[in-house]
């Protein structure tokens, strides 16, 4: 279907981009992507899906907003205190983009309920904050031959990387991290703190390989670790190689 003259114009800017164009648009349009939750990531992550014109995010989160979440969570208002972060999020999104469709589901991701959710998706966009889900969204996007791009941010770090392990030659998440660590080791940003804007930096990023990889512009992450330091300004970039011991894939 071609671009209506309202696609036209507001996505102006993409269609003159060489490497995006009608062509990409038309792919943006017709992508379905899955945010995982609605937090400090998954806010900038959907509003950027969103004002780029990708058809359908879904939005998984079983929470709700509370003051202490609106100094990095910018998909909601003050008003918003109280309500479910999937509903809230919802409406931020259709008002930004009425063009976009929005799945919300009120849910905590689990093993029952994953695969279900993953299906109807093509790629997955995680923000979760603990290492179980982030296994969990992992092993599930591998089974289903998913591209999973995935984001975590902590005090004044953050880390990005695109897994997609179901090509048979690049790594997954747990080539690099095998398991989640003991209960208790690693602290959740309620205890150690984030910079807002920290996580605003990781989920834009992060929403910007989520359209390389619907649209096949530039090189993803795929078998690379983005890592970025805030208090000194720096990024950089490690290989991650394909484990041939990793239990997912052996």
């Amino acid at each position: 279907m071609p671009l209506s003259d309202d696609e036209l114009e507001r996505y102006a800017r993409h269609l003159v981009l060489r490497q995006i164009g009608g062509p990409g648009q038309a792919r943006i349009r017709a992508a379905k992507v899955l945010v995982i939750g609605a937090g400090g990531l998954g806010s900038p992550v959907a509003l950027y899906l969103a004002a780029a014109g990708v058809g359908t995010i879904g939005l998984v989160d079983d929470d709700t907003v509370s003051l202490s979440n609106l100094q990095r969570q910018i998909l909601y208002r003050t008003a918003d205190v109280g309500r479910s972060k999937v509903a809230a999020g919802a409406e931020a999104l259709a008002a930004l983009n009425p063009g976009t469709v929005v799945e919300a589901h009120p849910v905590r991701l689990t093993a029952d309920n994953a695969a279900t959710l993953f299906a109807a998706y093509d790629i997955i966009a995680d923000g979760s904050d603990n290492f179980a889900t982030r296994f969990l969204v992992n092993d599930t996007a591998f089974a289903l031959g998913k591209t999973l791009v995935s984001a975590a941010v902590t005090e004044f770090d953050g880390q990005l990387a695109t897994w997609k392990a179901h090509d048979g030659i690049s790594p997954c998440y747990r080539c690099l991290f095998g398991g989640p660590p003991p209960p208790g080791t690693v602290g959740n940003c309620s205890e150690t703190g984030v910079l807002g804007a920290a996580a605003g930096v990781m989920g834009s990023l992060q929403a910007l390989e989520v359209l390389k990889e619907i649209t096949g512009a530039g090189q993803g992450l795929a078998g690379r670790l983005l890592l970025y330091d805030a208090l000194s300004a720096r990024f950089r970039t490690i290989s991650v190689p394909r484990d041939p011991g990793c239990s997912l894939h052996t």
